[in-house]
């Protein structure tokens, strides 16, 4: 199934902490792996429990997008951050998830 991938506020405020080209690599992934089967779980589409951020992650390398399935066909993006580690952050502040 193709879907739409939106970018909301604040992961478009996240995105804006990281260079050009880190900017330019979670776009392309972002478009490469979300617009299509973004509900199916794979090695890099990841369904979470309990989390405060959205219910499905994808990993691109160190970095992290946080989104969720909305209406039929339209993937929300809601945070991007990196890991470090064990660790999570975004905009610089680890988060807990």
């Amino acid at each position: 199934m193709r879907f739409d991938v939106i970018l909301l506020p604040s992961a478009e405020a996240d995105l804006d902490g990281y260079t050009a080209r880190e900017q330019r690599v979670i776009l392309d992934a972002l478009a490469q792996f979300l617009e299509v089967d973004a509900d199916i779980e794979t090695k890099r589409r990841k369904r979470l429990r309990n989390n405060p951020l959205a219910p499905w992650a994808l990993r691109i390398g160190q970095f992290r997008a946080f989104y969720e399935i909305g209406e039929p066909g339209l993937v929300r993006v809601s945070a991007i951050g990196h890991k470090k580690h064990n660790d999570l952050f975004i905009r610089g502040e680890k988060v807990i998830i």
